[in-house]
């Protein structure tokens, strides 16, 4: 095939250059963006820079000074459409149980601790003073809160926290997921970390 457009104009390069003709037995070079200080650009060697007011035509590019070297955090807004009550009831009764474990350790030091400072002993002489006959000695406060009796209280109300903790957070579950399906959820914006 056979070009018949005729004599056609050289191609012209960005910034006006004209490409440098190749010579006969030199391997091609094609053109670079930014030139190698020092280096060689299409078979020729490069010319070192002139400052820019010293009567060569083209510009020297210079980096910026103010140039930002943070990398810049990423943002992204998330929607919680929907909650799966089944994950929740697992979580909600983890954490019941734990919490639950705490009060039972909890009310069993503060008893230890109260007892060692003799508040059980006080107390219960005043209320027995105040609740005796000439026929019997009173009300009995030690006895009664014994630390028995208190761990075995304690204990019954966490296993009562624990069915209503889990029942309240599967519910909850189940209300959000109907409430985000008229208003779309709740909105969440996530960042990276620097």
């Amino acid at each position: 095939m056979t070009d018949t457009r005729g004599q056609q104009p050289p191609y012209q390069m960005f910034g006006g250059e004209q490409p440098a003709p190749q010579q006969a037995g030199q391997p091609y070079h094609p053109p670079q963006a930014y030139p190698s200080p020092g280096g060689t650009q299409g078979g020729q060697q490069q010319q070192p820079a002139q400052p820019a007011g010293a009567g060569s035509g083209a510009a020297v590019r210079r980096p910026r000074t103010g140039a930002r070297t943070t990398p810049r955090t990423r943002k992204a807004r998330l929607r919680v459409a929907k909650a799966d009550p089944w994950s929740v009831m697992k979580v909600s009764f983890l954490l019941s149980i734990a919490l639950g474990v705490c009060t039972v350790v909890a009310a069993a030091v503060l008893w230890m601790v109260m007892d060692a400072m003799g508040v059980f002993s006080t107390v219960g002489g005043t209320i027995s003073e105040a609740t005796g006959s000439n026929e019997s000695n009173g009300f009995d406060l030690q006895s009664f809160l014994s630390l028995p009796r208190v761990l075995i209280f304690t204990s019954v109300i966490a296993v009562i926290d624990v069915v209503l903790a889990t029942a309240l957070a599967t519910l909850g579950a189940f209300i959000y997921n109907l409430s985000a399906g008229f208003v779309g959820g709740v909105e969440l914006t996530l960042a990276e970390d620097e």
